[in-house]
C-alpha cells in the first residue's frame, strides 16, 4: 500500500458508500477480464528489496527520513519503520542476461545508498529481522512520518479494540504486548512481481502457493526477534500477529486473517479481488471521484483506486496486483514470502529458482494444485518458517520428506526447466541455481549462519546474548557487502 493519504475522519456513511463503490469496482473489474482488455503481449518481472538502517555499532538506525534526503533517488522509499527503507527496481524482461544485469544494477544501487547513508551515521542492512533490534525499538514514536502508516495504525487498532499480542513459541518463547503495529516494521522482505495474462493469472498463483514452503526454508533469514531466537523464519508469524485486527473472539469464530494464506486454489484473479470485497471490512475508506463504469462506457481505462486501495491493506503472501501504466491495464502475482538478503547473490538465486520452478509449475498438464491439498501448501509454509532447512515438507509423488532432498531431487530440475522456458543464459543459471544447491548441501542459509555465529560468539567470547547478537550483526553487514553467498560465509568471527 504505496499511495500516499492525508489524516481522514471515517464516518459510517463513508463505509457505507465506500462499500458501494468497491462493489462497482468489481464489476467493472469482472467486465474488463471478459472483454480481453489487458496487456498480454509482454512478460515482466520487478522487485522491491525493503532494508534495514543500523548504526555504526549495528543497533538500529531511527534515521530513514535523513538517509532517504542522502540518497536522493526516486527509487526509494520509507517503509513503516524509521529503521527501514524501500527500493523499487524497474520491471524488465527475464531472457539473456537479465539476472546478471539486475545483479549488477541493484548491487550499484545499494553501494552508493550505503555510501550516502553513511553520511548520516547509518548502514543498510538486507536481513529478514534486524537481530539488535528491541522491543523498546517498535514504540509508535518511531513509525515513518508518512501520514498513511498513522491512519493505517490508527484503523487496524479502532477495528481491533486492544493491544497487539505477539506470541512466538519456537526454539525459545516471546509473548509480549504492543500498542501500534510498529513491530510489522521488523519484517523486512523482498517482494517478486511476475506480471502475467489474465487467462494464466490463476495457474501462477497456485504455483506460488505450492512452492511457497520451499521458498521459505530455502531463504529463511530471520531467526532472532527482541533477543530471542525463535522460528528461522519468524517474519512470517509475526508479520501475520503484528496487523491482526482480531481479538480472541473473532479468531475462535474464523474470522478470516488480514496476512492471508487463503483458503482454497483459485480458477480466476477475479476469485482473490471477490473474496477481499467479500470477507474484509475496509480499513482505509477513502473514495475518489471515478465512476469506473462510466469510464468503460466512455471507452476508457479505469484506475480502480478503491479496489486497489483495498486490495493492499490484505497482506495475502502471494497477492495479486491490478495496475495501469500508460493508459493500459496489467495484473501481476505478487511473491511476499521472502525475507531480505544475505547477499545481493543470495536474493537473485532466490529469485531464480522462484521464477523458474513456477514457470514449470504453471504450465504443467497436470497441475500440481490437482495433486496437493491447499492445506498441505500452507502447512509446509509453517513448517518451513519455523525449521528452515530442517524442514519436513510434503510433495506429491514424494511424501514427506527433508526440504534439501525435495530441492535436490524434484524442484532445481524444474528451476533449470523453467529458467530456460524464460530464455535465461545457461550460464547465469547454472550459477544462481548452485547457489540453492549448495544452501542444500552445506546446510547453511541465512538463518542458520546467524544462529551458529551467535552461539560462537557466546561460546568463545563469553558475551551475553545482546552482545553476540550486536557482534554478528556488524560481521553479517560486512560478509553481505563481499556478495559472496552465505553458504560460503565463514563462522571464524
Amino acid at each position: 500500500m504505496g499511495r500516499d493519504i492525508q489524516a481522514i475522519k471515517i464516518s459510517r456513511e463513508d463505509r457505507r458508500m465506500y462499500r458501494d463503490k468497491l462493489r462497482r469496482s468489481l464489476d467493472a473489474f469482472a467486465r474488463m477480464l471478459r472483454e480481453r482488455m489487458f496487456e498480454d503481449d509482454l512478460w515482466t518481472v520487478g522487485q522491491e528489496i525493503e532494508l534495514n538502517l543500523a548504526d555504526d555499532r549495528g543497533w538500529p538506525s531511527m534515521r530513514n527520513t535523513d538517509v532517504l534526503k542522502a540518497i536522493a533517488s526516486s527509487m526509494w522509499a520509507t517503509e513503516l519503520g524509521q529503521f527501514n527503507l524501500e527500493i523499487n527496481v524497474p520491471p524488465r524482461g527475464l531472457d539473456g542476461d537479465a539476472f546478471a544485469e539486475l545483479e549488477r544494477e541493484i548491487r550499484a544501487n545499494l553501494n552508493e545508498a550505503d555510501a550516502r547513508a553513511r553520511t548520516v551515521g547509518s548502514r543498510l542492512v538486507m536481513i529478514g529481522i534486524l537481530p539488535t533490534l528491541g522491543e523498546q525499538d517498535v514504540d509508535e514514536g518511531f513509525m515513518s512520518a508518512n501520514e498513511r502508516y498513522r491512519v493505517l495504525n490508527e484503523q487496524i487498532f479502532a477495528v481491533r479494540g486492544e493491544d497487539m499480542r505477539i506470541a512466538v513459541d519456537g526454539d525459545e518463547q516471546l509473548l509480549t504486548y504492543c500498542d501500534s503495529i510498529l513491530p510489522e516494521a521488523a519484517c523486512t522482505s523482498v517482494q517478486l512481481h511476475l506480471q502475467v495474462r489474465p487467462e494464466d493469472f490463476a495457474n501462477y498463483w497456485n504455483a506460488a502457493q505450492a512452492i511457497a514452503g520451499p521458498q521459505v526454508a530455502l531463504a529463511a533469514n530471520s531467526p532472532f526477534l527482541f533477543g530471542r531466537q525463535l522460528w528461522r523464519e519468524t517474519r512470517i508469524t509475526l508479520f501475520e500477529q503484528a496487523t491482526d485486527t482480531r481479538p480472541d473472539e473473532l479468531k475462535e469464530q474464523g474470522v478470516r486473517p488480514r496476512v492471508w494464506f487463503g483458503e482454497r486454489w483459485i480458477t480466476s484473479v477475479f476469485d482473490l479481488f471477490e473474496e477481499n470485497i467479500r470477507y474484509f471490512p475496509a480499513l482505509l475508506p477513502i473514495r475518489e471521484a471515478e465512476d469506473p463504469v462510466a469510464v468503460l462506457d466512455r471507452g476508457g481505462i479505469p484506475q480502480l483506486a478503491e479496489m486497489s486501495l483495498h486490495n493492499g491493506t490484505i497482506y495475502r503472501w502471494n497477492r495479486p496486483v491490478y495496475a495501469v501504466v500508460d493508459g493500459t491495464p496489467h495484473l501481476r502475482v505478487e511473491n511476499r514470502v521472502l525475507p531480505a538478503g544475505p547477499t545481493i547473490a543470495d536474493l537473485m538465486a532466490n529469485a531464480a529458482f522462484y521464477y523458474g520452478v513456477v514457470r514449470v509449475l504453471a504450465e504443467a498438464q497436470r497441475p500440481i494444485w490437482t495433486q496437493m491439498s491447499f492445506t498441505a501448501a500452507a502447512e509446509n509454509l509453517y513448517e518451513a518458517a519455523r525449521y528452515g532447512l530442517d524442514a519436513v515438507l510434503y510433495w506429491p509423488g514424494v511424501g514427506e520428506a527433508p526440504v534439501a532432498e525435495l530441492v535436490l531431487r524434484r524442484l532445481l530440475p524444474l528451476a533449470r526447466e523453467g529458467l530456460a522456458r524464460w530464455g535465461v543464459s545457461r550460464a547465469h543459471a547454472d550459477r544462481l541455481l548452485g547457489i540453492i544447491e549448495q544452501r542444500c548441501l552445506t546446510g547453511q542459509n541465512g538463518a542458520a549462519w546467524q544462529v551458529a555465529a551467535t552461539a560462537r560468539l557466546a561460546a568463545d567470547g563469553g558475551l551475553d546474548r545482546r552482545e553476540a547478537l550486536r557482534r554478528m550483526a556488524l560481521r553479517y553487514i560486512e560478509l553481505m557487502h563481499t556478495n559472496q553467498p552465505v553458504h560460503t560465509w565463514p563462522l571464524d568471527l
